[in-house]
C-alpha cells in the first residue's frame, strides 16, 4: 500500500505547467456569444450574476469560472 506521504512528494516532483488555466478553458468565447456581449467589450459583475441565475446549468458553470478568473486577474 502507498502511503499519502510518498504520494504527496509525487505530486510535489510532477513539473508546473506554465497556462495551465489555459487548459481548464474548454470553450473560450462561449458565454460572451450566450451573452450577447461583441468581442473586445468586458463582462460586467451585473452580467456575470444574472449568468449565475440562468437555467442552464453549462451557462451556471461558465460564469463561475469567469468571476473566478476575474478574481485571480486582480491578484
Amino acid at each position: 500500500m502507498v502511503s499519502r506521504a510518498s504520494i504527496r512528494q509525487q505530486v510535489m516532483k510532477a513539473p508546473k505547467k506554465k497556462n495551465w488555466i489555459k487548459e481548464a478553458i474548454k470553450r473560450p468565447g462561449a458565454l460572451r456569444k450566450k451573452l450577447n456581449i461583441k468581442a473586445g467589450k468586458k463582462i460586467t459583475t451585473a452580467q456575470l450574476n444574472k449568468a449565475l441565475k440562468s437555467k442552464n446549468s453549462r451557462t451556471r458553470r461558465q460564469a463561475n469560472l469567469a468571476k473566478t478568473l476575474k478574481k485571480i486577474g486582480k491578484s
